[in-house]
């Protein structure tokens, strides 16, 4: 599938696949001048693109980076973001700092990763019953550990 990707900002990087077994894509920071992530911040963090995902049955997936979050605890603030096929804003990742120390960002770092995935079309029916399952309605660890 090829995606189309317009520049927000002349300095801002395409998004790269580090492996052909890579899964996601790399997102990198846009940034005029360095952010510094206290602990506990939030931070909007723009990449400078806007993509095209050109099947309304996709959506892009951003995933935060396993190196920047277990090296220095700063993950996405929402978990996984989720780019709609329709949005042609640019692509803006919500971080957050985990750790007790600050960290930098800078222009060009890798922040957050991009996958493409299907989306299945659902419709959502009200019933007064659902079919019954082994499981039924254990959850919350009713399983195991």
């Amino acid at each position: 599938m090829n995606i189309k990707v317009k520049k927000m900002n002349i300095n801002a990087r395409i998004p790269f696949r580090a492996t052909e077994g890579s899964a996601g894509c790399d997102l990198y920071a846009c940034l005029d001048k360095d952010e510094i992530l206290a602990p506990g911040e939030r931070k909007l963090i723009p990449t400078g693109i806007a993509i095209e995902i050109p099947y309304s049955k996709s959506a892009g997936f951003v995933f935060p980076r396993s190196s920047v979050s277990s090296k220095y605890g700063v993950s996405l603030s929402n978990c996984v973001g989720v780019i709609d096929s329709d949005y042609r804003g640019e692509v803006k990742v919500p971080l957050i700092n985990h750790s007790s120390e600050p960290y930098t960002i800078r222009n060009g770092d890798r922040i957050a990763q991009l996958v493409v995935m299907p989306v299945i079309d659902t419709d959502f029916v009200e019933a007064d019953e659902l079919s019954e399952t082994q499981r039924g309605s254990g959850g919350f660890g009713s399983t195991g550990k």
